[in-house]
């Protein structure tokens, strides 16, 4: 077998491995070439068996930058890291910003909108320190690219639990997320009238409560429900007997508005959070497939479009 070469043609002589949790599908190693001791390249491989997918040269801080403090420790989100430098964010713990930008990525994925240390303690314990999105910007070394992803997944997060109250303009947090009714106690701290609104259409609430669907003020709808119930049917050309069902759907587990590529089985990845599904019957593969395989029709039947959207909490 040929060794691995490098775009100038170094061979590749060492790696390491680290998985992120939330991320178990993506795997990255990192490897250094033998005539570029000061450079490292980044393998992101999906999967077991399959060529990488993308190459890019990773990051590393400039050990004469004086806005960082460095440290002689090992990074403390990724042990294995290699020597480069490592700098130690506000909770005392030391990080690289490829392990910083895996760490944090994995928890958007997982809808975590708080990024918090995972390093552990002499206890034992996490340290569970949350280090603001600046902070995180600056020792990742976000790229451009990096910072519109975060900035996409922290808006599209923050957005389905915090909304400014239509009577006292302050922002709120929904925690009850199946329950669309939402009751403004700062309203009524502050003597006003408490205001109960909707949260999805932000008008007075009428009808009846808890609902997670929709209140009974005119042209309130959830856009992501009304596709799921008005979209295009579609038939899965590896799956025979399975004949055509909705063209999208939601993840039963958290949500998320997911398509299939119709090129392969009937079962579909989360990408948010990573659970696997079958499209067709929407039971989770492992239940799906004690009656069926993964190329044939679902023992249950299609299931019906989806009139509600599950909440992920």
């Amino acid at each position: 077998m040929h060794q691995p070469l490098t775009p100038s043609g170094a061979v590749l002589t060492s790696f390491s491995l680290v998985i992120f949790p939330g991320l178990e599908g993506e795997t990255r190693r990192y490897r250094q070439f033998c005539d570029l001791p000061s450079s490292r390249y980044s393998l992101r491989v999906r999967g077991h068996g399959k060529e990488p997918k993308k190459m890019s040269v990773e990051k590393a801080y400039d050990p004469s930058d004086p806005s960082f403090k460095f440290v002689d420790r090992p990074d403390e989100i990724d042990p294995l890291q290699d020597e480069s430098c490592r700098a130690e964010m506000s909770c005392g713990h030391a990080v690289t910003p490829g392990s910083l930008t895996g760490w944090c990525r994995s928890l958007l994925s997982q809808g975590q909108f708080k990024f918090t240390c995972p390093a552990l303690q002499p206890d034992g314990k996490k340290c569970g320190a949350e280090w603001s999105y600046q902070e995180v910007r600056r020792f990742a070394l976000l790229t451009a690219e990096e910072m519109d992803h975060f900035e996409k997944e922290l808006a599209r997060i923050v957005a389905a639990k915090f909304k400014a109250c239509p009577g006292c303009k302050t922002y709120v947090e929904r925690q009850a997320l199946d329950n669309l009714c939402f009751r403004c106690t700062i309203c009524k701290e502050s003597g006003k009238p408490t205001m109960q609104f909707c949260w999805q259409c932000l008008r007075p609430w009428k009808g009846r409560a808890p609902r997670s669907d929709r209140c009974d003020n005119d042209k309130c709808s959830d856009k992501v429900l009304e596709l799921l119930k008005r979209c295009d049917t579609m038939t899965l050309s590896k799956v025979p007997g399975v004949g055509p069902c909705p063209s999208v759907r939601a993840c039963p587990k958290c949500g998320i508005k997911v398509e299939h590529d119709k090129k392969a089985c009937k079962n579909i990845l989360c990408p948010r959070c990573k659970v696997e599904f079958c499209f067709v019957c929407l039971k989770l593969k492992k239940k799906c497939c004690e009656t069926s395989s993964s190329y044939t029709a679902c023992s249950s039947g299609i299931a019906p479009r989806q009139t509600a959207i599950p909440t992920w909490n």
